[in-house]
């Protein structure tokens, strides 16, 4: 950032009567224009200079509102020093003209994976939180499941809110365990986040570089051979295609992603076959012939796919359902002052018939 662009910014702060407090981030508008998101810390003052383009006012309404909200009040300063404070959603509409510059309001402390990492630091400092400095990778191992699996809840439920909620918590066990091993001497958050951003800019060269590829089922195989050829740099070229599959997946969706690993080198199923594979699969059930039931489960996933659906999810949703029905059968059964285990067969019956769905 030149000197001249500095001294643009220290005159439009004090022309909004703002301090510098050092911690602003200044981008020019060209650079800012090129991400896909702000890659600064949004908790923290910033100045967009050289907005010289409509179209970069455009552009820079798409980059910002990745983190900031549409209603984020922001202010353009033009080159004569005229003022004009718009919400992120009218910004273009309000562009001053070449040579602009545009200021954006910190969000609150906290919106920032910087700002959320020092606090995850201070609970596992000398003087942070008892509790937290005792956690080990093992002992938040159940803390772990038990967010996914409230994260996935949200999911199913599409409660939007809940599910920021709940992203959040998963976020912080991710911090915790950064943050225990950045302690013990073994990783960081940042070695996390390049080795994610590496690998995912390693398996899609058809995206970050001049592979070409023939839609999705192309995008699945050159995974897969790239895989390969990552497992063979690693001296693991022995492992198979299913071996890097969680074995600790619930069955359903670990049956499900057997299934895709298959899919990828051609054993595909449409709906007629995995609906025969079913129907065989039933008839060769019999009582006590777990393996026979294991295939019909196995053959069910499939079918499932088949019908583009995610087997797990399909049965929460069912699960869901029955708990909500049983419900009403108990609270139909208070109301008359009885316990379901008293109540005639036919009659629970009746009423599993009648209760909503």
């Amino acid at each position: 950032m030149g000197a001249n662009d500095l001294r643009k910014v220290a005159a439009a702060q004090d022309a909004l009567g703002l301090s510098a407090a050092g911690q602003e981030t200044v981008v020019r508008a060209a650079m800012l224009c090129a991400q896909h998101c702000p890659g600064f810390a949004v908790d923290q003052p910033a100045w967009v200079v050289d907005v010289d383009e409509l179209e970069q006012a455009q552009q820079l309404m798409g980059v910002l509102k990745a983190a900031y909200p549409a209603e984020h009040v922001c202010c353009w300063v033009g080159e004569q020093g005229q003022q004009q404070h718009v919400p992120l959603a009218h910004l273009a509409q309000a562009w001053p003209g070449a040579g602009a510059l545009l200021y954006v309001p910190p969000l609150p402390l906290g919106a920032s994976l910087e700002s959320f990492q020092d606090v995850v630091a201070h609970l596992r400092a000398p003087d942070g939180c008892p509790w937290d400095r005792k956690q080990t990778h093992e002992s938040l191992r159940p803390y772990l499941l038990e967010e996914t699996y409230e994260a996935l809840d949200a999911l199913d439920a599409g409660d939007a809110q809940k599910m920021c909620e709940e992203f959040g918590d998963l976020l912080l066990q991710i911090m915790l365990h950064a943050q225990i091993a950045s302690e013990q001497g073994t990783f960081n958050l940042a070695q996390v986040s390049e080795g994610i951003y590496r690998k995912i800019v390693r398996r899609h060269p058809h995206v970050f570089g001049e592979v070409q590829v023939d839609g999705v089922g192309g995008v699945l195989q050159n995974w897969e051979r790239l895989k390969a050829e990552e497992r063979a740099a690693n001296g693991q070229a022995e492992k198979g295609m299913l071996d890097s599959v969680p074995v600790a997946l619930p069955a359903l969706s670990l049956a499900q992603e057997y299934q895709s690993r298959a899919e990828r080198v051609g054993l595909v199923s449409d709906w007629a076959g995995a609906l025969e594979q079913v129907t065989q699969a039933l008839q060769a059930v019999q009582p006590g012939q777990s393996a026979a039931f294991g295939a019909l489960l196995f053959a069910v996933a499939r079918l499932a796919r088949a019908g583009k659906l995610d087997a797990e999810s399909v049965l929460r949703e069912e699960n869901r359902r029955f708990r909500a029905r049983f419900r009403q059968l108990e609270h139909r059964a208070r109301q008359i002052g009885q316990d379901l285990t008293s109540i005639a067969a036919q009659t629970l019956m009746d009423w599993w018939d009648e209760a909503d769905e």
